[in-house]
This record gives C-alpha cells, sequence and structure tokens, in this order.
C-alpha cells in the first residue's frame, strides 16, 4: 500500500495573483527611538495615553509600531500608573 504525499513540491496550480489589499506596507518606527527616550516614565500620563484603547486595553506593538523593548517598558509603565491611579484600568460606562 503506498501513500500519497499530501502536497507535491511541484504542483500543477498556477501562483495566486496578488491582491491590491496585500501590497507591502511601510514599516511603522517606533515613537520612542525616534525620540531618543532612553526611559518611558510612568508618570506622563499624556504619552501613556496614546498606547491605551478607549476600554482600557493597552494596544499591541503590532498596530502601534513600537519595538520590543520600548513594548515592554510601555507595558511596565502603564501597569505602575494604573496601580497609583493615574491610569484607568476600565473605562467609564457608556450610559
Amino acid at each position: 500500500m503506498i501513500r500519497k504525499p499530501a502536497f507535491t513540491i511541484n504542483s500543477n496550480r498556477p501562483p495566486r495573483p496578488q491582491r491590491k489589499d496585500q501590497q507591502q506596507r511601510k514599516k511603522r518606527t517606533c515613537r520612542f527611538c525616534d525620540s531618543k527616550d532612553v526611559y518611558i516614565d510612568y508618570k506622563n500620563e499624556k504619552r501613556l495615553q496614546r498606547c491605551v484603547n478607549e476600554q482600557g486595553k493597552i494596544i499591541p506593538k503590532r498596530i502601534t509600531g513600537t519595538c520590543s523593548r520600548h513594548q515592554r517598558q510601555l507595558v511596565v509603565a502603564i501597569k505602575r500608573a494604573r496601580h497609583l491611579g493615574m491610569l484607568p484600568f476600565v473605562s467609564e460606562a457608556v450610559s
């Protein structure tokens, strides 16, 4: 009993055409690297507020464009600011 492979390397299908939606996007640069910040301060509420959405969730780095090092510092700073009452854990309920 000979098994057929699940796929073949040289398949007979033509390559998929690239859609207009999947064009190469410009890589975002880290705003903290651009401003040459060494430390992200938890007391700077305006800067931290830009990285938190309306519901109080931290926006991921793939959306904001921050680098890994600054994203880790940013998360720690947001959590410190929340603990001290500078930033809300969740937003106010809309009535």
